[in-house]
């Protein structure tokens, strides 16, 4: 007699897990047979959709900009033109205004970086390489007059004058200075490149000010969409997250943009004030690597410094005292005030980011580093928090110091006992 066959739940189990996963390695085989057609096709988007994208960057830079005009501006100035009667009006005309000034702020400012400091920076590079012979002959004076009595000091540091003369002028003349004569030519002549940018621009700004002016409306409708996708638990977790990333990220690449343009604004200043060599390019050498935390000042100050050498060693010794005490201010006054608390993590962390950053993505892994490994150190500290408290163990970092060993039952804490020291 033949038997029935009877099905099992773990075989069949075991089976349909079989057949996803070969089914899954199927398609992840076709979609990297397929990936540069899809990743043609996903650069087409970004291009076409590119205004967009240009209009939710200005929408996010200028956000925290508007927000600050209507509340401390054009919020008491609607109440006292509409006397309280039009509460609706009095909000229209109040964030009208502010979206209106965010955007003259930010055309402001493109306007006078293309028209008024790029050429100037060109023309101040162009400056540097054709008396670069003079510049280097006055300062090897300037160095044996002074080290007359140390040859030995004398013949190193002329060597080396000798060597940045050969060297980083003919890099400035091959590399340089092309790059920045083909921007500077793109920007003034309007060739094809400068009028897709501008029109990026133009319809990136009408973006900007579309959202900007029902940025609430914009929202709500983000979470009504991530509640319906998502569900209550999933879609608050989500908010949390990107709220932190918002805090964390973006909040602190905004206040070191900020913080970095007062700098090299106080540092322009000084250097009209006490007429300087070259004060326009040597701020904003100051202030665009100011950008990079921890390693920053000193990236810009050792090329600034060495550009005002060659034309006055006394003044480069003034730069060099104003820096550190600009650097000083700007560290426990400055920079804290607009950054507001700390980032969260040690010193060693931020030098570590820093680094790692720079050997992975050289410059924007310097400026980014450490914000993303803010984010990721956060994740970590956190998952390490949650398994620590489901395993019913203390979850403080200073319950560890001192540690001798954790009662495995009793799951308490045994110290390292005190030695009173001799």
């Amino acid at each position: 007699m033949r038997r029935q066959f009877r099905w099992d739940k773990k075989y069949l189990n075991w089976g349909i897990t079989a057949f996803l996963v070969i089914a899954g390695a199927i398609l992840f085989y076709m979609a990297l047979s397929y990936l540069p057609v899809i990743g043609k096709g996903l650069g087409t988007l970004l291009r076409i959709l590119s205004p967009f994208v240009w209009g939710l960057v200005i929408t996010y830079l200028l956000h925290p900009l508007m927000k600050a005009l209507e509340r401390s501006a054009f919020l008491p100035l609607s109440r006292r033109l509409y006397k309280g009667k039009r509460a609706y009006s009095a909000r229209r005309f109040a964030r009208g205004m502010s979206v209106l000034m965010a955007e003259i702020v930010l055309i402001a400012a493109i306007v006078a970086l293309f028209y008024l400091i790029l050429p100037q920076l060109y023309g101040s590079i162009v400056m540097i390489v054709d008396n670069s012979p003079t510049y280097i002959a006055n300062l090897t004076a300037w160095v044996e007059k002074t080290l007359k009595g140390f040859p030995e000091l004398e013949a190193y540091i002329t060597e080396a004058l000798t060597n940045v003369n050969t060297n980083v002028f003919d890099w400035v003349r091959s590399t340089l200075l092309p790059g920045l004569g083909s921007v500077v030519s793109n920007v003034t002549t309007g060739v094809a490149y400068a009028v897709k940018a501008v029109y990026n621009l133009i319809i990136g700004i009408i973006v900007s000010v579309y959202i900007l002016g029902n940025i609430e409306g914009f929202a709500a409708g983000a979470r009504r969409l991530s509640y319906s996708l998502f569900g209550i638990e999933s879609a608050e977790k989500i908010r949390d997250l990107l709220a932190f990333t918002d805090k964390t990220f973006m909040g602190f690449i905004n206040g070191k943009l900020l913080d970095s343009a007062i700098i090299g604004l106080i540092c322009y200043i000084f250097c009209a004030i006490v007429n300087m060599p070259f004060a326009l390019l040597v701020s904003v050498i100051i202030g665009v690597t100011n950008i990079i935390p921890f390693f920053g000042p000193l990236i810009g100050a050792v090329p600034s410094a060495i550009i005002i050498l060659m034309v006055n060693p006394m003044k480069m010794l003034i730069f060099v005292i104003f820096i550190i005490i600009l650097q000083q201010i700007d560290g426990n006054f400055i920079g804290p005030k607009i950054l507001g608390s700390s980032i969260g993590i040690s010193g060693f962390w931020v030098m570590f980011a820093i680094i790692l950053g720079a050997g992975l993505f050289s410059f924007w892994g310097m400026l980014l580093g450490v914000p993303v490994f803010v984010l990721i150190y956060t994740a970590l500290d956190h998952l390490i928090v949650k398994r620590l408290k489901k395993n019913d163990l203390p979850w403080e970092t200073a319950q560890y110091e001192n540690l001798e060993s954790i009662d495995p039952v009793t799951r308490t804490i045994v110290k390292k006992p005190e030695t009173e020291e001799e």
